[in-house]
């Protein structure tokens, strides 16, 4: 690794519609090196790269590439002045063949046709540069994600990337295969290639990286050594408080002690590439929290337990009845309520009213050619607009227009109107003012002390141990523990849990 910056960001600020997404951040990247860009959900990482690569134009500071001031206006600038990014969705065309995809666009010719054989040739040369053994004439498709991924960073390579971007490149990937893919990191990085490498996974941080910056809602916090930075002390930057003054906030009052009736039991439960095995038991009245970093798996488990997922391992049972072919209709049906993290893409439907996204639950319950009567639908939404206290207090509104703790009480008052046995909440009260997520916890209390049971996923660790009267911890897609014991449910023992365990491995 050279001394020698190749990218110098300085002062790099960037609003959105009066929201400051980054504020005067600065990023050095020298060369040959692999560089962590690390933060919670809003933290900037998104939006700083973009800001590199010329697909949003920042509103202050300047951007160095060689020394050289350059200002890009399109990821195909970036791409021509030397940065490419490979997505954790691979940007390829997986019904050509490998050579195809490699030499996009700059195929050798034989007059006005393509050379084919020239181009395998040299598509095999490429790969073999670093160290990967593919059949080139076969379709991209025969071949796993973590292949697609090597070769869109081959075809990088082969458009002289001086910078190489990796967001989440090791999402989909089993052990094996992020073996491989760091292997090719590593050989790059001797090459001379700079790298920025985006990732929730720890482990493969502190194993690839040599150095880290960390961002937190939308500033920069600092910069290290990746050697020089213990994995506790990351974690507090990243949450905002150092490890050692994360105390626990007084857990729910009174709180609530279910009995050994169990309402859904997860046994192996799993899905490649998404979460690993894992053993839950939930029960009625009984709030189980799931705790970890972003991409630690919270959101995944959730899908497979809602059936929005489909588990490629283990069992599922509902009250001891083994639960196949496990989707949403069947999860409603027996009373399971999901309230996804993107509300508004997975939620709501931003067109319809206030009314109409409320009674969507229960009407599918009903059937479409048994509509719930219009008196009982505006007696029931009434209800819920004053018990929820939905602000403006208009049912015919498009439900686009509220507020997004607003959106978020219409969601649940969905599920309320069906009665759930279990409700599935994914980070409730993200995004949301304080008024409202004060409700909304106020709520979940409520609900798991009428004898619901309530799956709870949220970043903030201190809202998951106030609420929780069981944590399930997360990390790297694994269920590494579930704590219990009221002296366990803090958000020390939560951060030295995902440490500890981590080291473990």
């Amino acid at each position: 690794m050279s001394d020698a910056p190749i990218v110098q960001m300085t002062g790099i600020t960037k609003d959105f519609t009066g929201v400051r997404a980054l504020d005067g951040v600065d990023f050095t990247l020298r060369r040959g090196e692999i560089h962590a860009v690390m933060g919670e959900n809003g933290a900037g990482k998104s939006t700083l790269i973009k800001v590199l690569t010329g697909v949003h134009d920042p509103d202050a500071g300047r951007i160095l590439l060689d020394g050289e001031p350059v200002r890009f206006h399109s990821p195909g600038q970036a791409q021509a002045g030397g940065i490419s990014t490979v997505y954790q969705e691979v940007n390829l065309t997986d019904n050509l063949s490998v050579a195809e995809n490699l030499l996009a666009g700059r195929e050798p010719r034989l007059g006005p046709f393509i050379n084919f054989r020239a181009m395998r040739r040299k598509a095999k040369a490429l790969l073999d540069e670093i160290g990967i053994d593919l059949n080139v004439a076969a379709p991209l498709s025969s071949y796993s994600i973590a292949m697609q991924q090597l070769v869109a960073i081959a075809r990088a390579i082969d458009i002289d990337a001086k910078v190489l971007i990796l967001d989440e490149p090791t999402s989909s990937l089993d052990r094996d295969e992020v073996a491989v893919l760091m292997r090719v990191m590593r050989s790059l990085a001797e090459r001379g290639t700079a790298m920025v490498f985006i990732s929730h996974f720890l482990d493969q941080v502190y194993e690839i990286c040599d150095r880290m910056t960390v961002l937190r809602n939308g500033t920069l916090i600092g910069e290290w050594a990746v050697s020089e930075l213990p994995e506790s002390e990351l974690i507090g930057h990243m949450l905002g408080r150092e490890v050692q003054t994360l105390g626990a906030l007084e857990h729910r009052a009174a709180r609530h002690r279910p009995d050994d009736d169990v309402l859904v039991s997860a046994r192996g439960l799993g899905r490649k590439g998404s979460v690993s095995p894992f053993d839950l038991d939930i029960r009625p009245g009984e709030v189980v929290g799931l705790a970890g970093l972003l991409g630690s798996g919270r959101t995944e488990t959730a899908r497979l337990i809602a059936g929005a997922d489909r588990a490629d391992s283990g069992a599922l049972e509902f009250r001891g009845e083994r639960l196949r072919g496990h989707n949403p209709r069947t999860a409603s049906a027996r009373g399971i309520g999901f309230c996804p993290e993107n509300r508004k893409t997975e939620g709501l439907v931003g067109d319809l009213t206030v009314a109409e996204n409320m009674i969507l639950a229960m009407q599918a319950a009903r059937g479409w050619a048994r509509t719930v009567p219009p008196a009982r639908r505006d007696a029931l939404v009434a209800e819920f607009i004053e018990k929820l206290d939905i602000r403006p207090a208009d049912p015919d509104l498009p439900v686009k227009n509220l507020s997004g703790g607003n959106q978020q009480k219409v969601l649940l008052a969905r599920w309320m109107l069906i009665e759930p046995r279990l409700l599935i909440l994914d980070e409730p009260t993200r995004g949301i003012d304080v008024g409202a997520k004060a409700d909304i916890q106020r709520l979940v209390n409520e609900l798991s002390e009428d004898g619901m049971a309530v799956l709870f996923i949220s970043a903030e660790l201190e809202e998951v141990t106030r609420l929780s009267d069981r944590i399930a911890v997360l990390r790297d897609r694994e269920l590494i523990d579930i704590l219990h014991q009221e002296s366990d449910m803090t958000t020390d023992r939560i951060v030295e849990t995902i440490v500890e365990k981590g080291g473990d491995k």
